[in-house]
């Protein structure tokens, strides 16, 4: 939604005011305020009303985190027994 809105700005924009326009965007301070804004807007709406969904965003999180932390191992023992390996 965001880089929809985000394309719609740049569209009208000239080629050389586009980086004019991101840079502001880049910066740290930007940055900061873009995720403090999420989180308030994340508390707003799970956990001012008593939502069951933080906990299931953390389990599923936690399931996917697992996964991509286990995937490079998995794929080397994929790869050893493809190659013929016990």
């Amino acid at each position: 939604m965001a880089l929809r809105n985000l394309y719609k700005e740049i569209k009208g924009l000239k080629v050389k005011e586009v980086p004019a326009y991101l840079k502001p965007m880049l910066s740290i301070g930007y940055a900061k305020n873009a995720i403090r804004k999420g989180l308030d807007n994340y508390h707003a709406k799970y956990i001012e009303t008593s939502s069951v969904d933080p906990l299931l965003h953390v389990c599923f999180g936690g399931m996917i985190f697992s996964y991509l932390v286990a995937l490079p191992e998995e794929r080397r023992h994929l790869e050893h027994k493809q190659h013929g390996g016990h």
